[in-house]
């Protein structure tokens, strides 16, 4: 017949209970750790992904505006010249 060790019994208890606290600290760890970068990216003045992309587009948007109006240039400076040429 097995009886049942009372310290082992304890040991385990202590154990387990102790996980338990190990668990908790870390969670509280680690929502104290996001604040904290919450709060130092807050104060960064980072701009966000939308913000990023949206000026992205705009500046895709005038570089073709640019290169529309430069061939468009191109092509008057060509045609000028060829009206301006001396005809022998």
């Amino acid at each position: 017949m097995q009886t049942r060790n009372r310290i082992m019994d304890d040991i385990g208890q202590l154990m387990t209970n102790a996980m338990g606290v190990a668990q908790g600290a870390r969670e509280e760890a680690e929502t104290a750790m996001k604040s904290l970068m919450d709060r130092w990216m807050a104060d960064r003045d980072f701009v966000t992904r939308e913000e990023f992309d949206a000026v992205r587009a705009m500046a895709q948007k005038a570089r073709e505006e640019n290169d529309a109006l430069k061939a468009r240039l191109d092509a008057m400076d060509g045609g000028a010249a060829k009206t301006s040429a001396p005809k022998a």
